[in-house]
């Protein structure tokens, strides 16, 4: 499993200007606590910060002790086998004196200062998905400062966050995304983001013939995924829609169900028309000029949901495992109904 640079974060836009004002629909229960059987999971969680050892960087040769003090990382996240002799030292020596980017790196470091807190973070997310994945092998973490290159990168052997992504709107520098991307750019995206690309390594598909319905289950199972091993995290950081996002598509539900089914979407095969549902938009006009994007990720988690649901003996991993969206449809029994001041 390998996630390279700029993880696709999760959604933005609101569905309806007419929608009745609903009660936050995102939140877990107030107090969260995690299933004792979880809890006493070991998980052998290492996180090491390497924005300041790359700050102490002067020179190329300080940039080669770097690199060799660091031999994974640099490999597997600086890809260091892909530079011609000098190139990647003498890069690492320009970008650590540079003075915007040092900025950002004490604005990043203000930010995650605490790494006891990060790791408290992300201890029950590697014991979830441990209970469920008992061979899961917890990857070391490492904490950088990339000059807003890669956000994320996660394989069976290393976990590397640039903090700078994650800074904030009073970011020196900012990822140059959309604004609907860029919010969910902030500190509180972070873990989500991490299981999410996690869920990539046991989200099995099928390689042809992709339909519509088939990626929106697949992302559905992979919000799902997220949604297990992250039991206190709302909702809505989860898919990373607004609460009041949130709340217009449960009310809308029916309404953006019955647009795939009367416009005869669900085993559409052309991938322009499918990324306009589950690719990264603004909104989704053919269905409101309000309705955020991805949303046919949204429904597809909701079809999940219904599943789960109706086949309580069902594991998270033979859910993962399952290759049959169709399979996923039908017997989710999924059919929800447009309400009336929808129609």
């Amino acid at each position: 499993m390998h996630i390279p640079a700029r993880i696709r974060p999760w959604l933005a836009a609101v569905l309806s200007l007419t929608m009745l004002a609903l009660p936050n629909c995102t939140s877990k229960t107030e107090k969260c606590e995690i299933d004792p059987e979880v809890a006493k999971i070991d998980v052998p969680l290492q996180i090491e910060r390497l924005e300041k050892p790359f700050f102490q960087i002067k020179t190329p040769a300080d940039a080669n002790k770097f690199i060799a003090q660091n031999g994974l990382f640099a490999r597997q996240f600086l890809q260091s086998s892909q530079y011609p002799a000098g190139v990647l030292s003498t890069t690492l020596a320009r970008l650590a004196t540079n003075p915007g980017l040092q900025k950002l790196g004490r604005q990043a470091d203000s930010t995650f200062r605490d790494t006891g807190a990060l790791a408290s973070d992300l201890k029950p997310l590697f014991q979830h998905i441990r209970f469920y994945f008992p061979d899961f092998r917890v990857p070391p973490v490492k904490t950088f400062v990339s000059g807003l290159s890669q956000d994320l990168f996660v394989n069976d052997s290393l976990l590397v966050i640039s903090t700078d992504f994650f800074v904030g709107p009073k970011a020196a520098y900012r990822p140059n995304v959309p604004g609907y991307i860029l919010r969910r750019y902030t500190k509180p995206y972070v873990v989500p983001t991490v299981a999410l690309a996690i869920s990539s390594k046991y989200n099995q598909k099928q390689l042809t013939n992709q339909t519509m319905l088939g990626e929106m289950v697949q992302f559905g199972k992979s919000l799902y995924f997220a949604e297990k091993v992250l039991p206190c995290t709302p909702d809505s950081l989860l898919i990373g829609y607004t609460d009041k996002e949130m709340a217009g598509v449960a009310f809308n539900e029916g309404k953006i169900w019955a647009h795939f089914i009367e416009k005869n979407l669900l085993y559409n095969t052309a991938p322009f028309t499918i990324q306009k549902y589950v690719g990264e938009r603004p909104n989704i006009p053919e269905i409101d000029k309000t309705c955020p994007g991805r949303v046919g990720a949204w429904v597809g988690w909701q079809i999940v949901r219904k599943y789960m649901a109706e086949h309580p003996t069902v594991t998270l991993k033979q859910l993962m495992a399952e290759q049959n969206a169709q399979r996923i449809l039908n017997e989710s029994k999924y059919r929800p109904k447009p309400r009336r001041a929808e129609r």
